[in-house]
């Protein structure tokens, strides 16, 4: 699972020219699945959004998260972020999950933010999207979430 995440004073998205979300100061979130990736991938990577200390107070940098600002979530599908540019000038977008399973992902991941009382914005999945925001800083960040090995444990000995 990858995000890129970009903290905005505001963002937008629309479909045909019609807006389907909009948010004022928070985080955008362009989100894309992998073969692999469940459940414990959205569980940490919705854990690892509202905890990021990314937001500032008047005296120090990253020293809030988006709990703590009241801030809003916008977030969009973005199969693209596992394009394969490595060879060849088309972009290889095997390692993409497939849309029905994708759709699925990005439904959960929606959802994975009630606990946190965070009601995302969101893109139409699959849709032609156009986004527009204003990137606050600029501060992006490549967040992302690999797969736990079948069979292995994650305890800490």
């Amino acid at each position: 699972m990858r995000c890129l995440i970009q903290r905005v004073s505001r963002a937008e998205v629309a479909v045909r020219g019609q807006p389907s979300g909009a948010i004022g100061s928070g985080l955008v979130v362009l989100v894309g699945f992998a073969q692999a990736d469940g459940a414990p991938e959205i569980a940490w990577m919705a854990d690892k959004l509202v905890h990021l200390r990314v937001f500032s107070s008047d005296l120090t940098t990253g020293e809030r998260n988006l709990l703590e600002v009241g801030g809003e979530l916008l977030i969009v599908s973005q199969f693209t972020l596992y394009a394969d540019v490595r060879q060849g000038r088309r972009p290889d977008f095997s390692r993409a999950l497939k849309k029905s399973r994708a759709q699925q992902l990005y439904d959960q991941f929606l959802s994975s933010f009630e606990p946190y009382a965070i009601h995302p914005q969101s893109g139409v999945f699959g849709s032609e999207m156009e986004l527009t925001l204003i990137n606050s800083g600029p501060f992006t960040l490549w967040v992302e979430r690999e797969p736990e090995p079948k069979g292995e444990s994650t305890a800490a000995y």
